[in-house]
């Protein structure tokens, strides 16, 4: 949306962490408010409105039924805790939610350096972004062990580990790590 500019677009308005999305991390979008290439948004739209707020929740109408079409299907990355991060902006404060952002940040980082096979990113993606950041970093503990004790480990052994550790931990939360895409219309 031309001329929309925010002072953190690494999360978004409506509730996305653009920092863990593979379109911001190959630097093909700039994120929410982040400069030219970003998209028309209704969001942003409906923000301009009410009255140019930063974040949804700080509109008297969230979360509004807008947020059921949001959450639904997923783009580039899970919409489904849209509400639920915006509620720990909230109550945490904007700088201290950035914070724990660039702490997933650096797992996912981590994750993708060192435990991708090349064919695991939209999974890291989802994982770092649904599950908690204290489960995500117990993981990575984990798989730091593993790896020490694995040395001569191959890079897709050392991911199959990862993908195995994620989704049973994911399995405990209840937590489905893949991307819920939208029907395509025949």
């Amino acid at each position: 949306m031309k001329d929309y500019r925010r002072k953190d677009p690494r999360f978004s308005l409506c509730g996305l962490n653009c920092a863990l999305c593979p379109m911001h991390l190959g630097s093909y979008c700039p994120g929410c408010g982040g400069g030219e290439g970003h998209q028309s948004c209704a969001v942003i739209r409906c923000s301009r409105e009410q009255g140019e707020m930063d974040y949804c929740f700080e509109c008297a109408q969230f979360p509004c039924p807008r947020y059921d079409s949001l959450t639904e299907y997923d783009s580039f990355i899970p919409h489904r805790h849209m509400v639920r991060d915006l509620k720990r902006v909230q109550q945490i404060g904007p700088a201290a939610y950035g914070e724990e952002l660039e702490q997933k940040l650096a797992i996912l980082q981590r994750l993708l350096e060192h435990y991708n096979d090349g064919r695991r990113k939209t999974f890291y993606i989802a994982a770092v972004s649904l599950l908690d950041l204290s489960d995500l970093s117990a993981a990575m503990d984990e798989l730091n062990r593993f790896s020490i004790s694995a040395q001569d480990a191959s890079i897709k052994e050392m991911a199959a580990f990862a993908v195995a550790r994620l989704t049973a931990l994911a399995g405990e939360k209840q937590i489905e790590l893949k991307l819920r895409k939208k029907p395509k219309s025949r």
